[in-house]
């Protein structure tokens, strides 16, 4: 329970440093936002795969129930992007061309709580798969608070509140991991580690790569598959400590 109190907090943290990663030189984050974007689309996809999926797939459930778990968690995440018309953002201040405001902090606060229930799940059944989870997860945030505090300020919000409103919404986070602690302590919760994979692989496929495989220049496109290879690789690396 501890563990998952703490790593929760700390994901809600990375929304106070994402926002302050705003202060770097527009050009500097432009050059290194999109291969982070990649980084992470990388990191998620090797999270599910190498981290949640096996482990929901150890358990004694039919392996059928399980993957349509995975779809399911996939498709909440389409219908959930769908119904508030709205996606995680990766673009630089300038480049905003809506103001997202509270629709954006209500969708932020939905996402973190549904990935809390994931990271937490994950962590009542292995403390090491959880932390790797959490890694892919964390690795996400980061380029995901940049954009979201640039929506913020754009929407017309003053730079300390962008990031206490953000801070608030991310404390979902370790709702939803203690949740996930307290559910499991009386049911199997392969279904949410199954659930949170499908998450990972809708944000990573239908949210991260869309924004970072067009490119102007061939070097460009070079550098981000090799931070996405660079991310799948790290949680593949976590697997052999």
């Amino acid at each position: 329970m501890l563990t998952i109190l703490v790593f929760g907090f700390l994901m809600s943290l990375i929304a106070i440093i994402g926002g302050l990663f705003i202060l770097l030189p527009e050009k500097v984050l432009k050059r290194w936002l999109k291969p982070i974007v990649a980084f992470a689309a990388g990191s998620l996809i090797g999270g599910a795969f190498f981290h949640m999926l096996p482990h929901a797939l150890s358990t004694s459930q039919p392996t059928i129930s399980i993957l349509v778990w995975v779809v399911v968690g996939f498709t909440a995440f389409f219908a959930l992007d769908q119904l508030l018309e709205w996606h995680h953002c990766h673009r630089m201040p300038s480049e905003h061309v809506q103001p997202l405001g509270p629709l954006l902090l209500i969708a932020d606060g939905v996402h973190n709580f549904l990935g809390g229930l994931a990271i937490g799940a994950i962590f009542v059944v292995d403390i090491r798969a959880g932390i790797a989870a959490w890694i892919a997860a964390a690795l996400h945030e980061i380029p995901q608070e940049i954009g979201d505090f640039g929506a913020m300020v754009h929407a017309g919000y003053s730079r300390s509140k962008a990031l206490l409103y953000n801070f608030i919404s991310a404390l979902t986070f370790p709702l939803g991991g203690v949740i996930a602690y307290g559910v499991g302590q009386h049911i199997n919760v392969y279904f949410l580690v199954a659930l949170g994979a499908g998450n990972f692989l809708y944000i990573a496929g239908a949210d991260l790569l869309p924004e970072v495989k067009q490119s102007e220049q061939l070097w460009e496109t070079g550098v981000r598959f090799s931070f996405f290879v660079l991310g799948v690789f790290v949680l593949y690396a976590v697997t052999l400590s």
